[in-house]
């Protein structure tokens, strides 16, 4: 599981409550001002064992942007996380899932991989379609290996959390296991041997 766009202090704190207690790990896809407002959240989550990823600074448009604007955007959420949790982000998701060559280069020239998720595992909880829409859509679609993208901030995200508390058992009673990215790409054996700049 995923999570973009925080961290927030209502319902990041909530989500990750979920997480513990039903013994998962998951990638938040953090926005460097919201670390910046928010660093001890930041750290709980890195201390309760997820993975923090980088978000840009701003949830910027990069498909807007000159090259040296998106690594600036990357760099400086990497400064903040690293400030706040004392560890450096390797995961990169566009905003939006907007991506371009240009992009991919620049993430990549930040010593970043570029994540995206499953297709069929967009849940659109931004939208507040519903909890049941939410969970549906994770639970009908659900394989092993899949990326689900979610939502911690953004508005009213209390479908999502109501969502999570639902979802979070079913997969487990039918034998899923709960990974960060980093675990999920290991596991299936296709972790980059070279990221370098």
């Amino acid at each position: 599981m995923t999570f973009d766009d925080g961290p927030d202090p209502v319902y990041t704190p909530q989500i990750l409550d979920l997480l513990r207690r039903y013994h998962a790990k998951a990638t938040f896809f953090v926005v460097g001002q919201r670390v910046m407002n928010h660093p001890e959240i930041t750290r709980r989550i890195v201390a309760e064992g997820h993975e923090v990823g980088n978000h840009t600074f701003n949830h910027a448009n990069l498909m807007r942007l000159r090259p040296e604007q998106i690594r600036h955007q990357i760099e400086k959420t990497s400064g903040l996380i690293h400030a706040a949790t004392g560890k450096h982000s390797e995961l990169f998701r566009p905003p939006g899932g907007y991506y371009n060559e240009t992009i991919v280069h620049c993430v990549r020239k930040t010593g970043h991989l570029t994540v995206m998720w499953s297709w069929h595992q967009d849940t659109r909880d931004w939208s507040n379609p519903g909890t049941d829409k939410i969970v549906n859509k994770v639970l009908n679609n659900a394989r092993g290996g899949d990326i689900v993208i979610m939502h911690d901030y953004g508005g009213n995200r209390s479908q999502t959390v109501t969502a999570v508390a639902r979802i979070l058992p079913e997969l487990a009673k039918r034998g899923y296991r709960f990974v960060s990215v980093s675990q999920l790409v290991s596991i299936r054996g296709k972790l980059p041997v070279n990221r370098s700049k």
